[in-house]
């Protein structure tokens, strides 16, 4: 999704504004948005800057204009430095920052994407969202809107993303098909899709609604001491069964108990008949 665009414009910022170290280039500085570079629309977003240890002051700039968007001074070297934006707005952006040898590189392109500008798409997974391990599915993301484009994204902490262009269908829809397969437990987990133009490839639909892919009949391979009975997880037949072996053995033990009681007693009535005798 990044283009050549905001690479030569942030190019030519450097190029324009920076001092130039004859020595060496300051290392780029990197850049990130918080909560993430996918946000609502009429939300909030953070976007951060860092450098070196030397940088005095950060600039961020908007690739439609060289003017700094704002400028934020590190409370401690080596410190991000945090550009609040209360009102989102879709763009890319890139950040510099100045050092007592002049002004650094400038960073990547971020690239901040903002979601709500069209319909939410429907996403189904073809012939179901329960897959064999070894199979194949196909989830299916489509719009009543012709749109051109529709990513797909897998949620979790390594966020994955497919993009692909629509095909054209009869009933005038926009829709996409996205391969998944062969299937492993890695592919387990929750997707949306996004619809947007081509023209406009930062401002996306609506989130279609979660689609859980399960993945039956994965290798989940179980150690030998898991095997193991754990007393904390038997079923109740087990605990009632553990009950009946305890009340046989009591009276196992009762039964012995009053056999040798009455031997003992027997044996003391002899001992006193033959000492009468």
């Amino acid at each position: 999704m990044v283009s050549i665009l905001p690479a030569l414009l942030c190019l030519e910022l450097s190029l324009g504004q920076k001092t130039h170290v004859q020595a060496g280039t300051l290392p780029r500085p990197t850049i990130g948005a918080e909560p993430g570079s996918v946000i609502p629309m009429r939300s909030s977003v953070t976007i951060w800057c860092q450098g070196t240890l030397e940088a005095q002051e950060y600039h961020l700039y908007n690739e439609e204009t060289d003017i700094p968007l704002g400028r934020q001074k590190p409370l401690v070297p080596g410190d991000k430095v945090k550009f609040f934006m209360e009102d989102v707005y879709p763009g890319r952006f890139c950040c510099k920052y100045f050092s007592p040898t002049g002004w650094s590189e400038l960073s990547d392109p971020l690239e901040l994407v903002v979601t709500g500008f069209h319909g939410k798409p429907s996403l189904s997974a073809l012939p179901s969202p329960v897959v064999t391990s070894g199979g194949n599915v196909t989830l299916q993301c489509g719009s009543g809107e012709e749109l051109d484009r529709f990513t797909l994204i897998k949620e979790g902490e390594r966020r994955l993303s497919w993009t692909l262009d629509s095909q054209p269908h009869t009933s005038g829809q926009s829709q996409v098909l996205f391969p998944v397969g062969p299937m492993t437990s890695s592919h387990r987990g929750t997707f949306r899709c996004y619809g947007y133009f081509r023209k406009y490839p930062l401002e996306w639909s609506h989130p279609s609604d979660p689609l859980d892919l399960l993945v039956s009949g994965a290798s989940n391979a179980i150690n030998p001491s898991q095997n193991k009975s754990d007393p904390r997880t038997s079923s109740p037949q087990d605990h009632t069964m553990e009950n009946l072996i305890r009340l046989g053995l009591a009276g196992l033990m009762l039964m012995g108990f009053e056999a040798l009681l009455f031997q003992a007693l027997n044996s003391d009535g002899r001992t006193q008949d033959e000492t009468e005798t």
